[in-house]
């Protein structure tokens, strides 16, 4: 038997970069622009890193801002979970979480759009038990989840987006 040694290679230096917050933030509104308009037929699977072999669903999450009160949408990968969506405030692995995830935390209703379906639900943090048995889920649909934990120090939470009585 061969025994092998996985190492997580360090957080790359590059994402660092003050820039790349604001390419993200133009790429995903050109995301959300064309999975609106396709249904997610274009969008609607996350084609990099882990996901370039292994494709990976992607949702739009409407949120309400804490403090400007204005509706942002986000796109991001997501596990169905019985009638529950889950999704991960990963932010690549940075050390703060991501603005969604505070700004779920301030306000948790909020809607999901799978598809050409949208979706009233309200947001939950995963528990340490609902994590544990959630997280091996996450990482065998996107194996960078593991490197993205790894990059930080912060235990990176598990969202559970659970369906409401009010869906529109």
């Amino acid at each position: 038997m061969v025994w092998r040694m996985t190492t997580v290679p360090p957080r790359p230096k590059q994402l660092d970069s003050p820039m790349l917050p604001k390419i993200f933030k133009y790429v995903g509104k050109a995301q959300v622009w064309v999975y609106r308009r396709t249904g997610g037929r274009i969008g609607g699977k996350w084609r990099i890193g882990a996901g370039f072999r292994k494709p990976v669903p992607t949702l739009l999450l409407e949120h309400r801002g804490r403090k400007s009160g204005a509706v942002y949408t986000t796109p991001l990968l997501y596990l169905a979970d019985g009638a529950d969506t889950v999704i991960v405030a990963s932010q690549g692995g940075l050390p703060k979480d991501p603005q969604w995830y505070r700004n779920l935390r301030a306000d948790p209703e909020a809607h999901i759009q799978i598809g050409r379906n949208r979706i009233a639900v309200r947001a939950i943090t995963a528990d340490p038990a609902q994590r544990a048995r959630l997280w091996p889920l996450l990482v065998d649909l996107y194996a960078d989840f593991d490197t993205y934990q790894a990059w930080t120090e912060r235990e990176i939470p598990v969202v559970i987006l659970r369906p409401t009585a009010a869906q529109s």
